[in-house]
């Protein structure tokens, strides 16, 4: 338990930016899964339409700092092939 008076301040501070977080990185899975689900129906150009509006939303938590840099590179190219490789 925090006993100075700036640990509980920064202890109400992390709870709201922990629920911030929170947010942003829920948005960015449903726009993740919106992808998947393009991809997995087979629907090449639902998939690059649900691709193009999750890029700035991934770019945006990087900015964020919800996610590595890298770490939403690797997304970005993983997805980016898988759509790729769809039939047209």
């Amino acid at each position: 338990m925090a006993n100075t008076s700036s640990a509980k301040k920064m202890v109400r501070k992390i709870e709201r930016r922990t629920a911030v977080n929170k947010a942003r990185r829920s948005r960015v899975r449903t726009f993740l899964r919106k992808v998947e689900e393009a991809i997995t129906s087979g629907d090449k150009a639902a998939a690059e339409t649900a691709f193009k509006n999750a890029q700035p939303e991934l770019h945006r938590a990087v900015s964020k700092g919800i996610f590595h840099s890298k770490t939403v590179a690797r997304k970005l190219s993983r997805l980016s092939s898988r759509i790729k490789s769809l039939a047209a």
